[in-house]
């Protein structure tokens, strides 16, 4: 009789019946770059700082040039000249009339964002002016005014009274500011008067365009189109300009008038918005001064 064979159960099974296992290799082999790594041009990583997109970030940022104070709002009334009576100089100078220049509102950091002052002047029937314009004046007790301007400032500092009247000793003699206005409109005008083209050949082959702008772009290699931003015939002046660092030469409470040193754009009659220079140093005089500033009318 054969043999029978008993098999543990702690023996182990044949080999073609075990797992196998799988070993990770890593290779060790690969090329190192030896230039310097290039800066990374995104916000990330530890060694970076925080990026600061807030309000409040964005006002630190601006106020350096942001002015102390506010501004002014005067009517160009025309040029005039002044002689310097030492030297025999002749100085052309614009003469800017500033016509009851009031405070009628703020605005707050808390409630708007951001600080500024809102400035009227001249003087507008009632029966012209909205329902909601009349409020605003009725609630900060101001009379509706013809203009209505806000000059931001940097800080609460530089927040005058409600209803104060801002005269052109608001100005020193000898200081610089910035003059807005909006420049002559020309109307709708031509490339070589809009722009300064040459225009087109006055001799033989040309008939009839002699000031035509010519052609406006390519055909199929361009896009059969014409490319944003071409200089072409259009509508020409009526937009703002500011011509900064002007001399205040003179200043007249009694005729309400500041002599500005040269020419400001705009023709005679337009608004013009006056305040500090920014690229200039601040003048020494205080925001808030008592002589800078007229009393508010008292009421009848």
């Amino acid at each position: 009789m054969a043999k029978i064979l008993y098999h543990s159960c702690l023996q182990l099974p044949p080999s073609f019946l075990a797992p196998r296992l799988v070993l990770s290799h890593v290779s060790k082999h690969g090329i190192k770059s030896i230039s310097i790594p290039r800066p990374n041009r995104f916000n990330h990583g530890p060694g970076l700082p925080i990026l600061e997109s807030s309000v409040e970030a964005a006002l630190e940022r601006k106020a350096y040039t942001t002015p102390l104070r506010t501004g002014a709002l005067g009517t160009k009334k025309g040029m005039m000249a002044i002689y310097d009576t030492e030297t025999g100089r002749r100085y052309p100078c614009t003469v800017v009339q500033m016509d009851r220049v009031q405070v009628v509102s703020h605005k707050t950091k808390k409630v708007n964002g951001y600080f500024a002052v809102q400035v009227g002047s001249g003087w507008k029937h009632p029966s012209n002016v909205t329902r909601p314009m009349l409020g605003h004046y009725a609630n900060n007790q101001v009379s509706p005014k013809r203009h209505l301007v806000e000059f931001k400032v940097r800080d609460e500092t530089g927040l005058l009274g409600i209803g104060q009247m801002i005269s052109p000793s608001w100005f020193q003699e000898g200081q610089f500011v910035d003059a807005r206005a909006k420049c002559r409109g020309m109307g709708f005008t031509g490339g070589m008067k809009r722009w300064g083209f040459k225009g087109q050949g006055r001799s033989h082959g040309v008939s009839l365009k002699h000031r035509s702008m010519g052609s406006a772009g390519q055909s199929q290699g361009g896009g059969s189109r014409v490319l944003p931003g071409k200089k072409m015939a259009g509508r020409m002046g009526g937009q703002q300009v500011t011509t900064q660092n002007v001399k205040v030469m003179k200043v007249d409470d009694e005729k309400g008038i500041v002599v500005l040193n040269g020419c400001i754009a705009g023709p005679d009659g337009c608004l013009v918005k006056l305040s500090d220079a920014i690229k200039k140093p601040w003048p020494d005089v205080p925001s808030m001064g008592s002589s800078f500033i007229e009393p508010p009318p008292t009421a009848v």
